[in-house]
């Protein structure tokens, strides 16, 4: 047990977790990027490649729930094929134009835009955009949710 390095990894993982509700930041890189910093600082000895192995598949699951939450949302909710394209388009844009509200903002936009022009009448393509952003406030939170497991899985080991 080095006190520095465990420290250290769990002052980065909280961030990591704030940072899971800022777009475009990848928190799930933080997490990764403090496990193997503090696995440097104590040699490689803590966390086994069973633990590396599914800190790695946690990661990639976040990520995944993170990219699609907004269009699964928006499908769940009648999108069609524009709504869901318009929801994950929105996302993009919306984060890059708009910083963390566009996150929210971009992926109701760009479902409600895409359904609308696809010729889906206003109740239904605003019904599809309010699933889009109940998706991605879903994606949040199991981001989040995945993000606490990563560290616990780290801080069990460690302590």
């Amino acid at each position: 047990m080095n006190l520095t390095a465990d420290v250290l990894f769990v002052l980065l993982w909280l961030a990591a977790l704030v940072l899971t509700f800022v777009p475009m930041v990848p928190a799930t890189l933080v997490i990764w990027g403090a496990a193997l910093l503090h696995e440097a600082l104590v040699g490689f000895s803590e966390l086994s490649r069973t633990d590396w192995a599914w800190l790695i598949g946690l990661g990639l699951l976040a990520m995944t729930l993170d990219n699609v939450a907004g269009a699964l949302g928006a499908k769940r909710y009648g999108a069609g094929r524009a709504g869901i394209w318009g929801a994950v388009i929105g996302a993009l844009v919306g984060a890059v134009v708009l910083g963390p509200l566009g996150i929210l903002v971009g992926p109701f936009l760009g479902a409600l835009v895409a359904e609308l022009i696809a010729g889906k009448t206003g109740r239904d393509a605003l019904r599809a955009a309010w699933g889009s952003l109940l998706g991605v406030l879903g994606g949040v939170l199991a981001k989040l949710l995945v993000h606490v497991a990563m560290g616990w899985l780290v801080i069990q080991r460690i302590f």
